[in-house]
């Protein structure tokens, strides 16, 4: 989940998908989420020709959908059948103005006759078309009105769970709002460029060449100026570039910095689907690594990662928080570990992740980081060094975690890390400021190395 960049497919053209069917497929989808199931089991359900402007529609949709359920409140009595209620908040989200570029948009009649007509499409609101005309009306009639009702709501407002904004005003009072409007928006797409297939400015006037401006990040990144299919990448399908977010870009570097490395080397990646840091880890050098993931399933995506880019690790498939099943016994001179963690940085990309936590998703995901912790330090070699990475802005998985490490092992030293870096903003550290295009997804990085006896 970490390493994936997400486009902005564009809606239907007029050839193509009325927008009542993509509405209907997209209430279907928001609904879907309102009941538990993310996005990435639930897209692919949608037949493939609906499927990027229903994915374009749900992005923009779950980005609204406080204000969205606010006002939907507003304008019904009573309490909507939830199929009715979602396709009210999927029609009301595409008749607010988002402040996003990419946002989709339609003329406001189109959005109510459509929305009407997907109503009559599906068997669970065919009946409540009629309602579903006369909510709508009635919000262009008083919007004004209507919005002002719901400006005191946090939810409504920062298009959050109201225990989510309280979490990141306490853990980060100076920038939660900020964090909070970076969310509301896409993220960038960024590419890594493979070292070991071509160079980074070879690469960028490759791009150039097709006509897509970027921008370098870090050492081997690239933001784009604007998102792009997959296949339309020069050399994608022959390895010469992955999608990874600038963020998720640091981990190799900051695991490796400092210290010449060869195959002798051993390097666990643990918790390593889908791939792209231990592809980054084999690009930036010669290593022998393991790569191990509970779910055999996000085992082969990493063997299919690394195949295209041409790389070699040993994978397999593995719960990392119990060693005895699965270590040889011999120590590791680096560990990555990227711990299972809210997202919470990364939603940007991912955004039915904010609808689909909860706070005691929080406890239980500390607990476990805490278990991998421990489970990681005594395999690893004096001398050695772990990078403990999660992709959220919570302090709890993050800065909170480090430091209890740290007082319970005295063999543990931290090194200069980047901490927390809050989607849409700089990094924190100067010496990490070098992505002023859209800021990095948010993320946490620690390195603690383990000292000689």
């Amino acid at each position: 989940m970490t390493d994936s960049a997400t486009s902005s497919p564009t809606p239907s053209t007029p050839k193509g998908p009325t927008l009542a069917t993509q509405l209907r497929h997209t209430a279907a989808c928001v609904l879907a989420v309102e009941q538990g199931r993310s996005l990435s089991e639930v897209l692919p359900e949608v037949p493939q020709t609906l499927r990027p402007g229903v994915q374009a529609l749900t992005f923009h949709v779950l980005r609204q959908l406080g204000t969205a359920r606010a006002l939907v409140g507003l304008l019904a009595q009573r309490k909507p059948a939830p199929p009715v209620q979602a396709l009210l908040s999927c029609a009301v989200a595409l008749l607010l103005d988002s402040g996003n570029e990419q946002a989709p948009r339609y003329p406001a009649h189109t959005v109510v006759s459509q929305a009407v007509e997907a109503a009559r499409q599906d068997r669970h609101t065919e009946r409540q078309a009629p309602f579903v005309n006369a909510c709508l009306r009635r919000f262009l009639r008083e919007r004004a009105d209507l919005l002002a009702d719901v400006e005191a709501d946090l939810v409504a407002r920062w298009n959050h769970p109201l225990w989510w904004i309280e979490r990141l005003q306490r853990d980060h009072p100076d920038h939660w709002a900020a964090i909070l409007e970076a969310n509301n928006q896409p993220g960038p797409m960024a590419l890594r460029v493979n070292r070991r297939r071509v160079d980074r400015s070879t690469y960028q006037q490759a791009l150039q060449a097709m006509g897509l401006a970027s921008q370098p990040v870090g050492n081997d990144g690239l933001v784009l100026a604007s998102p792009q299919p997959v296949d339309r990448l020069p050399g994608f399908a022959d390895g010469h570039c992955s999608v990874q977010d600038g963020a998720a870009q640091m981990a190799a570097e900051l695991l490796l910095e400092g210290r010449a490395w060869t195959t002798t080397d051993r390097v666990l990646d643990a918790c390593a689907a889908p791939g792209g840091k231990t592809a980054h880890l084999l690009e930036r050098a010669d290593l022998h690594v393991l790569a191990i993931d509970i779910d055999p399933r996000r085992c082969e995506r990493i063997e299919d990662t690394l195949r295209r880019l041409g790389l070699h690790a040993e994978v397999r498939s593995a719960d990392a928080a119990k060693p005895a099943g699965w270590w040889d016994g011999q120590a590791f001179d680096a560990i990555l570990l990227d711990a299972p963690c809210t997202a919470s940085g990364i939603v940007r990309r991912h955004p039915d992740v904010r609808w689909l936590r909860r706070a005691s998703d929080v406890d239980a995901l500390v607990t476990t980081q805490r278990a991998l912790l421990e489970a990681m330090w005594p395999l690893l070699k004096p001398g050695g060094r772990l990078l403990y990475a999660t992709c959220s802005v919570f302090r709890a998985e993050g800065a909170d975690q480090v430091q209890a490490f740290l007082v319970h092992h005295s063999d543990a030293r931290h090194r200069p890390s980047p901490g927390h870096l809050l989607p849409g903003l700089a990094a924190p550290l100067r010496q990490f400021n070098d992505n002023p295009s859209g800021g990095y997804d948010g993320f946490f990085y620690a390195r603690i190395d383990k000292a000689q006896p």
